[in-house]
């Protein structure tokens, strides 16, 4: 694999849902970073709001106080050990981006640890500005590490400020604005996030 070639091909190009067809009961980031986010998304998502659980797994990371959370994943088994999911989607959007759900179903949307699989991107994010009320936040969180024959090869290829830069893009390539992203406090695994709200 080269540097060179199509930024969202993946050195593994086998359907997601046979690579996701078993769980993976896997925690991607460590114990400081998950409570850096949870903390982080108590400061953004709305109190009692509906919240889609993006790329969702067996678990999810978010603070107490939301209202009911739809997870939308690839493996049925996973979603259903998630004590945080009131209810799940199996979907695969990788094949089609689009969401099964109705305009402005969500208050808010937050994808952890999985952006870098995206290879539509800029058809999902235009998804989440249907899917999620005006004004809604649409979170993306991510650190260093992952799948790497799974991830796009922008990513696979890019540093942390890269990284930033291409979630970025997605959100701008969607009409999101304005686009904000920081690094978390975390005493391990670094943490960012990228988001913006629903327009």
């Amino acid at each position: 694999m080269t540097e060179h070639g199509d930024p969202f091909a993946r050195a593994d190009p086998t359907d997601d849902r046979v690579f996701y067809a078993f769980p993976r009961k896997l925690v991607h980031i460590e114990a400081g970073a998950i409570e850096a986010l949870r903390s982080w998304y108590g400061s953004v998502l709305p109190v009692g709001g509906r919240v889609l659980d993006l790329m969702s797994s067996w678990r999810s990371h978010l603070p107490g106080g939301l209202g009911p959370v739809t997870g939308l994943g690839l493996n049925a088994e996973e979603m259903g050990d998630n004590p945080q999911l009131e209810s799940f989607v199996v979907h695969d959007l990788n094949g089609d981006p689009r969401l099964p759900f109705a305009d402005d179903s969500f208050d808010a949307a937050v994808c952890s640890v999985s952006v870098q699989y995206m290879v539509r991107p800029t058809e999902v994010f235009t998804e989440l500005q249907r899917v999620v009320v005006t004004g809604g936040p649409v979170a993306m969180a991510f650190s260093n590490r992952c799948f790497p024959t799974k991830a796009v090869r922008r990513w696979v290829f890019g540093g942390d400020e890269a990284h930033l830069v291409l979630v970025r893009e997605y959100f701008e390539s969607a009409g999101f604005h304005p686009v904000e992203s920081a690094q978390l406090a975390s005493p391990d695994d670094p943490m960012f996030v990228v988001w913006a709200r629903a327009l």
